[in-house]
């Protein structure tokens, strides 16, 4: 990446500039990592969810009614 740093008069860096393919790259690169992050929440509140199943199946957990289940949204 070609990136330049802009600085103040007391030369601490401020502001950073990059050409256009590359941040439309870093912009691609960062909505991929926020679908993975979604994907690994829904997988992870799936398995949560399915492991309850179970425990209500084996009869270990209670089962909520609709409206519990959806006050928890």
């Amino acid at each position: 990446m070609d990136i330049q740093y802009i600085t103040d008069s007391g030369g601490r860096k401020s502001y950073v500039q990059l050409p256009v393919k590359d941040w439309e790259k870093i912009q691609k690169d960062l909505e991929e990592l926020g679908r993975l992050r979604n994907k690994k929440l829904f997988l992870s509140e799936l398995a949560e969810a399915v492991e309850e199943m179970k425990l209500i199946k084996e009869g270990k957990a209670r089962a909520r009614n609709a409206e519990d289940f959806l006050n928890e949204l």
